[in-house]
């Protein structure tokens, strides 16, 4: 009796349909990715407009042109040389408050945090909002009281004291203390109950275990308060009332008259202003990005 023989199965040679879900994933990325990139260079038009401004001369740069014609280094020259006091000291005075402020947010600022986050002490969370309220009182609201205090500590006319008189005042944010707050909270507490086991005591774990824990938050907090500070120009217009310790906000008020602005020298010093900040995130980028999105975990 004859067996009937089937055919040898032969692979398929039809290709396969990528399944809709996955083009939708990959539509919405690429849009998203489209969306960033387009932002990204709207934000960097008016940097590259600085730059271009700078290299123009007096009449071109009211002109919307984006080549200067002609190619002029005045503006550069007049932020270079003719500033008063020059721009060498405006850098220095400026660098000197941001960095005290800077410190004195990641010293303070950690050490509240952590008191917040991690203590146990009456009305703990009413004082935490009351910290936090301080967000909504604006500096011109507190000029009186803040200026009659210094005048009293001697700290506005007297120099350099006036220095200190700036720092003081922006010493501590509630910011900083929000910020380190919520990145403790993300620490899990096995480890400050092994440094208890140990016989560490609060300063001793703070500073031994969580603090070196919380290098991102230290970043962001770090780059937040330099960039505040250095763009600063209310309470060092107040307070700075020597020439020679402007900072550079108050220093670029010289291109600012009231019928014309000289736009080429005030760009130049704009640009070379934002330098220290660009170099300051791109060292710190990937702790900042952290430390920020860890600010979010609910405690």
């Amino acid at each position: 009796m004859a067996t009937a023989r089937t055919a040898p199965l032969r692979p398929s040679t039809a290709t396969a349909v990528e399944p809709v879900g996955d083009r939708s994933v990959r539509l919405r990325r690429i849009l998203a990715y489209a969306f960033l990139i387009g932002y990204a260079l709207l934000m960097f038009v008016p940097f590259a407009w600085s730059v271009i401004t700078s290299f123009k001369t007096e009449p071109d740069s009211v002109r919307l042109t984006f080549i200067p014609d002609p190619i002029s280094l005045e503006g550069w020259d007049t932020a270079l040389n003719r500033l008063n006091p020059p721009l060498p000291q405006l850098f220095f005075n400026s660098a000197l408050i941001a960095a005290a402020v800077m410190v004195t947010n990641v010293v303070l600022g950690s050490m509240a945090g952590y008191a917040f986050a991690r203590l146990r002490f009456r009305l703990r969370d009413v004082l935490f909002l009351l910290v936090l309220a301080t967000l909504m009182i604006p500096d011109q609201l507190r000029l009186v009281p803040v200026y009659l205090i210094l005048v009293n500590l001697g700290l506005i006319t007297a120099a350099p004291a006036n220095y200190l008189g700036v720092i003081l005042v922006m010493a501590i944010s509630a910011q900083s203390v929000f910020l380190f707050r919520q990145y403790f909270y993300s620490i899990p507490r096995d480890l400050e109950e092994a440094a208890k086991i140990d016989g560490a005591g609060f300063f001793t774990t703070f500073w031994r275990i969580m603090l070196p824990l919380a290098t991102p938050a230290i970043a962001a907090v770090a780059i937040l308060q330099f960039q505040g500070t250095w763009n600063a120009f209310f309470w060092p217009l107040i307070i700075l009332q020597v020439s020679s310790h402007f900072t550079l906000p108050l220093g670029i008020t010289q291109f600012l008259g009231f019928y014309l602005t000289h736009w080429p020298p005030l760009m130049a010093v704009i640009v070379l202003a934002t330098a220290p900040i660009l170099f300051l995130y791109l060292f710190f980028q990937r702790y900042f990005v952290e430390g920020v999105a860890a600010s979010g975990v609910k405690g």
